[in-house]
């Protein structure tokens, strides 16, 4: 669960009613993000240069329809009606050229939610530049999350508020088994606020002082990165 708040304000503003995506890009990322939608029961446009790509995505009945076209031609864009849609994903991410004109198109062409996918940082820089509401940059983030996994794989799941604060999911440590939430003083040793533990498959909220830790339970914390880091796990 890798965000900020600049990606928080973009998911507050998509529609709760949208039903209806248009996916620029049939590539890897490209098909599944046809693909989950799809399953999920949202009417999906696929387009892609490449003809026998379109035909692959149909064949599958991993989008409902599937054009070719050059996204980089505004005119084809606004003639297969990607204008009309609410969320537009650019999911052209090794041509960088290609993807920097459709993210620039799709914005001019009134598309009020863009989302591109990147390949590198600068590539991410440029899509931001032409007006991508939002830049997902996929590499880069099963990289970090790969990382944090082997060196704290007691941490299930990260919110990142900002680069400095994160909410974090976390495995409760050995050392705080059969503890009470009083008892671990994590606001007075560790600087962290206990958001929530689990019970029976359940999160209990804001959870008493005396509730007691229970080893292969989960607890979510809040607080600073640093100080999330001198946890024991």
């Amino acid at each position: 669960m890798n965000m900020n708040l600049s990606s928080l304000k973009f998911l507050r503003s998509l529609r709760k009613d949208n039903h209806q995506f248009a996916v620029i890009g049939l590539g890897r990322f490209g098909r599944s993000v046809c693909s989950t939608l799809h399953n999920l029961g949202y009417q999906v446009l696929a387009t892609d240069i490449d003809e026998k790509r379109v035909s692959e995505a149909l064949n599958e009945e991993i989008v409902g329809h599937a054009l070719q076209l050059d996204s980089t031609e505004p005119a084809a864009l606004k003639e297969a009606g990607i204008f009309e849609f609410d969320t537009v994903i650019v999911a052209i991410g090794n041509y960088v050229q290609e993807s920097i004109i459709t993210t620039l198109n799709a914005k001019e062409g009134g598309v009020p939610h863009v989302v591109a996918k990147a390949s590198s940082e600068v590539h991410q820089k440029l899509l931001k530049r032409v007006g991508a509401d939002h830049v997902v940059f996929p590499e880069y983030e099963a990289g970090c999350a790969l990382a944090r996994t082997l060196t704290k794989p007691g941490i299930l799941d990260r919110f990142d508020l900002d680069t400095d604060h994160s909410i974090v999911e976390l495995i409760v440590p050995d050392e705080f088994n059969g503890k009470t939430i009083a008892e671990l003083q994590l606001r007075n040793r560790y600087g962290l606020n206990m958001l929530a533990v689990s019970h029976d498959g359940k999160f209990i909220i804001n959870p008493e002082p005396t509730k007691r830790l229970e080893k292969g339970s989960a607890m979510v914390v809040i607080g600073c990165n640093k100080d999330i880091n001198r946890l024991p796990i």
